[in-house]
C-alpha cells in the first residue's frame, strides 16, 4: 500500500496527469470556501460520482474544469473507476467502501493542499 506522497510523486512522473494544475481561479475559491468546505465537496463528489459499484457514464463524469476537486481527481487518476483501476487497482463493479472513499478524498486534499502553496510545487523538508 503506498502513501499519499509516493501516490503524488507517481502522479508526478505522468505528463497528462502532472499537467493539471489549478488557475488562481481555482485557488480563490478554496480560499472563499475553505479546505473544510472543500473537503466536503470531494466527500460528496467522491460517494455520488465515484463510489457505486456501477457508474452509467463512467469514464466521463468528471468533468475537466469547474471545481477545484475535479481537477484533484484528473490529477490524482480518481475520475472514474478505469483510472482507480489502473493507478492503483481497485476493482470495478464494487461499491467503493467508506474507507477507500477517505483514503481518495485524503489523496486529493494533499494534491489541492499542494496546489494552494504560491509555485504549486511540493517544498523541501525544513531543515533540521
Amino acid at each position: 500500500m503506498q502513501t499519499i506522497e509516493e501516490a503524488l510523486a507517481k502522479l508526478q512522473t505522468s505528463k497528462f496527469r502532472s499537467s493539471f494544475t489549478l488557475k488562481e481561479k481555482d485557488k480563490a475559491y478554496v480560499r472563499e470556501k475553505g479546505m473544510d468546505t472543500i473537503r466536503r465537496h470531494a466527500q460528496d463528489f467522491v460517494r455520488q460520482r465515484l463510489a457505486p459499484a456501477v457508474i452509467p457514464n463512467d469514464g466521463r463524469q468528471t468533468p475537466m474544469h469547474g471545481h477545484p476537486v475535479f481537477l484533484a481527481q484528473h490529477a490524482c487518476a480518481c475520475c472514474c473507476r478505469g483510472c482507480l483501476n489502473k493507478w492503483y487497482r481497485v476493482p470495478k463493479g464494487m461499491e467503493l467502501s467508506a474507507r477507500q472513499q477517505e483514503k481518495i478524498v485524503n489523496l486529493l486534499m494533499a494534491w489541492i493542499a499542494r496546489q494552494m502553496q504560491e509555485d504549486g510545487k511540493p517544498r523541501p523538508p525544513a531543515a533540521g
